[in-house]
Order: structure tokens, then C-alpha cells, then sequence
């Protein structure tokens, strides 16, 4: 019984999640991030990394880190400061629907 109750309450969390808005977080993202990381996520400065292609939850979580202080960076944590958590996660959908040229050198 308790399993069946971890399902529904799963299937209602889910339910009750608003879809991340890909169109708002493009928006967000050419103000506040393309400077350093590329309008679509894929810098070609090697300080700044590649976020196209990158996991939304990973990019969530980083930018949830940010804001929190649990991540340092003197550059990101003010511009996390920024964003609301609507935008994290509309920019974290976003960044993870672009392609990316990532790959691997031997």
C-alpha cells in the first residue's frame, strides 16, 4: 500500500510541475547570458562554459547553487541573483535544447 501511495504522490508532484517556457528562457538567456556563453549556449571563449546540450536539471541545480552561495563565482553569483525561479528554469530548458558540438579530444 505504501508503494501505491509513493506512485500517486510522484504522479501528483508531477502533475502539479508547471512546464519550463523554452521561448521565455531563449529571451532570458540572450539578455543575461549570451554575452559569455553564446546566444544558443556554445561559447567559443574557453573561459566560459558550453551550456548547449548540458542536462536542465544539472544546469538548474548550478544555477540554484549559485544563487544560494553553495557554488562561488564572482562573475555567476550576482547574475544568478537575477533570475527568478521561473527564469532558471526556463534558461536551464532552453541551454539543454540547443545542439552542441561537445566532443571528446584524444
Amino acid at each position: 500500500m505504501k508503494r501505491i501511495a509513493a506512485v500517486f504522490l510522484a504522479m501528483g508532484v508531477a502533475l502539479g510541475a508547471q512546464a519550463a517556457d523554452i521561448e521565455a528562457g531563449k529571451a532570458k538567456a540572450q539578455q543575461v547570458c549570451a554575452a559569455c556563453h553564446g546566444a544558443d549556449g556554445n561559447s567559443q571563449n574557453p573561459d566560459f562554459p558550453r551550456l548547449a546540450g548540458q542536462y536542465d536539471e544539472y544546469l538548474v541545480q548550478a544555477l540554484k547553487d549559485y544563487q544560494s552561495g553553495k557554488r562561488k563565482n564572482a562573475i555567476m553569483a550576482p547574475i544568478a541573483q537575477t533570475l527568478s525561479k521561473e527564469d532558471v528554469h526556463n534558461v536551464a530548458a532552453y541551454f539543454a535544447e540547443q545542439a552542441s558540438p561537445l566532443y571528446t579530444k584524444k
